[in-house]
């Protein structure tokens, strides 16, 4: 796909940003387990850069999504996994579906502050037992005059310890389970860094293996009342609007890996010239360069999958096997450059403080969120006439 001077511009503006209020503190937020997301996202909303696909009645800028593409590539430049996740939380993963069929009103009172960096959005679909089958969740809104009354959890919740609001999925009916789902806005606190609404509660912040900058949660919602006018759309359509939000988090999640492996090749390609062995260095083993070579090819064949996946979704093509598939790609190469380049660093690569042992930690994720790597093989082979699709 041809990029223009405008991604350029805004490539540069935001690694001017990471370079001056990013990664300098990257270190500090993964030792907190925490980042400051309404800090670092005003000033991400005062240069425009949370809304490039949105509305510009809503302060977006109204632009296709490749620009969405190249910013989540920019930040793949981040030194970590968490902040550019939490992120594209807000662009990508919780906002679509508002930004496309929530009312005027909705998208005044959420989407005009997310995309001005004055509110932290979280998408809640996940739940114990219903991770990559979304259709299996649990959590339901019952109708009381002009209210809904939900009551629930949610599991490994995102930017959730910080949220003002959440886009979350749950059942409206008791109805087939693709056709009985909702997606309702409900507002987190009573007000920026206020108390948590009514009914909501932390059950319990979740420590994970990576991503520590990035806050998770479990949540439990008891009779949390949100009037019936933050449904978005209309009453069972919720599990549609979501798969059309996973297609863009998909695509957000392959451009986002791919600097994030360039710069672990490459930092592995340096120390490799400086590492001593045998009389010799790392490097000079041909089958070290061979190894590198390898992967470096398999970044480029990811860079193009996903960029031919964008170019065909902004052509408004049905992009759910591409989609699909540059999320099972990414991940999968993401744990083999981590993995093969880790090896290369021996014992210094099996330090915490090493940016390889990062990625790491952090990519392991991109084969288990926003469907897991067998959930994309289930989609692409019906996609390929090789699976029976499912008739609810």
């Amino acid at each position: 796909m041809q990029l223009t001077h405008d991604h350029e511009q805004i490539r540069d503006t935001l690694k001017r940003y990471i370079d001056e209020h990013i990664n300098p503190h990257v270190d500090e937020w993964e030792e907190a387990e925490i980042f400051p997301a309404h800090q670092v996202f005003k000033g991400l909303g005062d240069l425009g850069l949370l809304g490039l696909t949105k509305p510009v009645e809503y302060g977006g800028m109204g632009l296709d999504y490749s620009y969405s593409m190249v910013m989540a590539e920019t930040l793949g430049l981040i030194r970590c996994g968490g902040v550019p996740m939490a992120i594209g939380v807000q662009t990508d993963m919780c906002t679509p579906a508002l930004a496309r069929f929530g009312s005027d009103e909705l998208k005044r009172q959420f989407l005009a502050p997310a995309i001005a960096g004055d509110m932290v959005g979280c998408i809640g679909v996940s739940e114990p037992g219903a991770g990559s089958d979304v259709s299996a969740i649990k959590s339901h809104a019952r109708k009381d005059g002009d209210d809904y009354v939900i009551t629930g959890q949610k599991m490994w919740i995102t930017n959730s310890l910080q949220a003002d609001w959440m886009c979350m999925l749950v059942n409206t009916s008791d109805g087939p389970a693709h056709k009985n789902k909702s997606l309702i806005m409900v507002p987190m606190r009573d007000g920026p860094n206020g108390k948590l609404t009514k009914g909501i509660s932390v059950a319990q912040k979740i420590r994970k293996i990576g991503m520590d900058s990035s806050d998770t949660a479990q949540l439990f919602f008891d009779n949390v009342r949100v009037p019936k006018r933050h449904l978005i759309g209309q009453e069972g359509l919720g599990f549609t609007f979501q798969m059309l939000q996973f297609q863009e988090e998909r695509l957000w999640a392959g451009a986002n890996a791919l600097l994030a492996l360039d710069e672990c090749i490459r930092d592995t390609i340096e120390y490799a010239q400086q590492r001593k062995m045998f009389g010799a260095t790392l490097i000079d083993q041909q089958w070290v360069q061979f190894k590198l070579v390898e992967l470096q090819t398999e970044v480029e064949a990811l860079r193009a999958l996903t960029w031919a996946a964008c170019e065909r979704y902004v052509a408004g093509d049905d992009v759910l096997q591409w989609a699909s598939m540059v999320k099972l790609k990414a991940g999968r190469l993401t744990r083999q450059v981590a993995d093969t380049c880790l090896q290369f660093w021996g014992g210094m690569g099996y330090t915490l403080d090493n940016r390889v042992a990062r990625l790491y930690r952090d990519g392991r994720l991109a084969s288990i969120g926003g469907g897991a790597d067998e959930v994309m093989m289930g989609i692409i082979a019906k996609t390929m006439g090789m699976a029976k699709r499912h008739a609810g």
